[in-house]
């Protein structure tokens, strides 16, 4: 059995994954001729890659 905190990291890597889906897939499309919000979703797609890199990173150490 994996120690609560290793769960809490898979768990959060996979809803990480869905919101840049949905920003990559829905969001940016949605926000049509806004470029504010074409710049605020492009920022958050580049956020959430970053989360996941590091939580991927992350549970690495501790699935070894």
């Amino acid at each position: 059995m994996m120690d609560n905190h290793i769960y809490n990291l898979m768990k959060q890597v996979v809803q990480e994954h869905k919101a840049l889906w949905r920003i990559k897939n829905n969001y940016k499309a949605d926000a049509g001729d806004c470029a504010d919000c074409k710049a605020f979703w492009d920022e958050m797609e580049r956020d959430k890659e970053a989360h996941v890199a590091k939580i991927q990173e992350m549970l690495k150490t501790h699935m070894q």
